[in-house]
This record gives C-alpha cells, sequence and structure tokens, in this order.
C-alpha cells in the first residue's frame, strides 16, 4: 500500500495526538501536550480556523505522520512520523508540502525549534533540507533553525 498525502481536516486531531506519542524521539504523551497548552480541542479549532494548517501522510486509513505550522509567525509547530515510516522521504514530502502552503502566504523566513545534538535525527535532517541556524534556543534549550524562502 502507498503513502498518501492530503491536507489536514479537523476530524484528524484525534490520530494526530496519539500518533505524537508514538513517535520514536520527541514523543509526547497527551498529558505532555496538554501541559504545553496544546490540546484535543485546541488542536481541532486551530486546524478549523486555519491558524495551524497542515498536512497527513496515510497508509490506507492510518495517519502514519504529519506536520503543521503557524501562519501567523511561520513556524513549524510539529513534524511528527511513525518509526516504521522514517527514511522514506514521508517526513521530507510533508515538510515541503507546508512550506510551500507557507511560500504561497507570502511568507519569507519560517522557522522551527529542534534538538541541538548531533546523534537526534532531527538536527541533521533540517539542516540536510536547507534550514539553519539562527544561533539562538528557546526555553527548552531547543536550537532555533530558519528557512528563508527564496
Amino acid at each position: 500500500m502507498t503513502i498518501a498525502y492530503r491536507r489536514a481536516v479537523p476530524e484528524d486531531t484525534p490520530a494526530c495526538v496519539v500518533l505524537r506519542g508514538r513517535t520514536r524521539e520527541n514523543a509526547f504523551s497527551v498529558e505532555r501536550l496538554a501541559e504545553a497548552g496544546v490540546t484535543l480541542e485546541s488542536w481541532r479549532a486551530a486546524i478549523a480556523d486555519g491558524s495551524l494548517p497542515g498536512h497527513v501522510a496515510t497508509k490506507g486509513d492510518e495517519i502514519v505522520g504529519y506536520c503543521f505550522g503557524e501562519r501567523e509567525t511561520g513556524e513549524i509547530a510539529v513534524l511528527a512520523l511513525l518509526p516504521e515510516h522514517e527514511g522514506q522521504g514521508v517526513g521530507k514530502t510533508l515538510l515541503n508540502l507546508v512550506v510551500a502552503d507557507f511560500r504561497e502566504l507570502g511568507l519569507a523566513r519560517l522557522f522551527l525549534s529542534c534538538s541541538s545534538d548531533p546523534a537526534v535525527r532531527s538536527y541533521g535532517f533540517y539542516r540536510h533540507l536547507g534550514w539553519t541556524s539562527t544561533g539562538t534556543f528557546d526555553d527548552r534549550d531547543d536550537e532555533i533553525l530558519e528557512y528563508r524562502m527564496i
């Protein structure tokens, strides 16, 4: 069965919340998401009102990955993928879909936070795709990377 990609809809939120806890690195449980201010209701509402546009990757009826960004700021809020779908280009495709959406909105700069540890997959993943360090860190000591639109 092949991977299909589509825009995320509010009804995807429960599956996205569950998937977030199943990722290999940087997994967040429902409880941890809630502590960060992300609830099923807030995520669903942000998709519905367009403030958190995103795309999902599906295999059959199952969501196997997703990427969402904050429309107002250009922040890539989350890119999550089930471990068995890593290394197949799914994450890259999802990220590129959200980047393309933001390009169409006229954003010139995107940013995200990721681990500053070279042993963590996200460290090399984003840099390989052209994201560069800003030299700054967020309150969790994650490094802020940026992507300049051409």
